[in-house]
């Protein structure tokens, strides 16, 4: 009789455990897809702003030194997409200095990826000021002219 309530109770505590984890992965589908969706959608008022921040030699330098140290690992220090961790994370990632590989996208747009990220890019966010958002925007255009 023990034999049986402890075969029943392994059962139970089993298919417990198989009903959570069938729970919990299909409670985050929603949020990744949800995550990939929003990621996305840039408003037109995003896609519409204009770089107040003309290109110098100063603000352009000062956006290399940020580059260097939160965007080459996968952009590449010249902007050639060939980052040290592109392989080990598997990103495809652009030649900045191909003109059509930016040709689509505004600054607005450009701004809005530096800020809030996209895909396994993180964002800067307020981390960086504005104007050094602008200059990186500045110094991403600059490598294909």
């Amino acid at each position: 009789m023990s034999k049986v309530f402890l075969v029943a109770g392994a059962v139970l505590v089993a298919s417990l455990g198989i009903a959570r984890t069938k729970q919990e992965s299909t409670q985050e589908k929603p949020k990744d897809s949800q995550a990939a969706t929003e990621e996305y959608k840039i408003s037109q008022e995003d896609i519409d702003k204009k770089n107040p921040v003309k290109p110098t030699p100063e603000g352009l330098a000062a956006a290399r030194k940020v580059y260097g140290y939160d965007c080459d690992m996968c952009h590449g220090a010249k902007g050639d997409g060939k980052g040290d961790v592109v392989d080990s994370m598997k990103l495809t990632m652009h030649d900045w200095h191909d003109p059509a590989t930016l040709a689509g996208k505004t600054d607005g747009e450009l701004f809005y990826i530096i800020t809030k990220g996209k895909g396994k890019m993180m964002g800067e966010g307020d981390r960086v000021p504005p104007t050094m958002r602008w200059n990186l925007v500045n110094l991403a255009r600059s490598y294909s002219k």
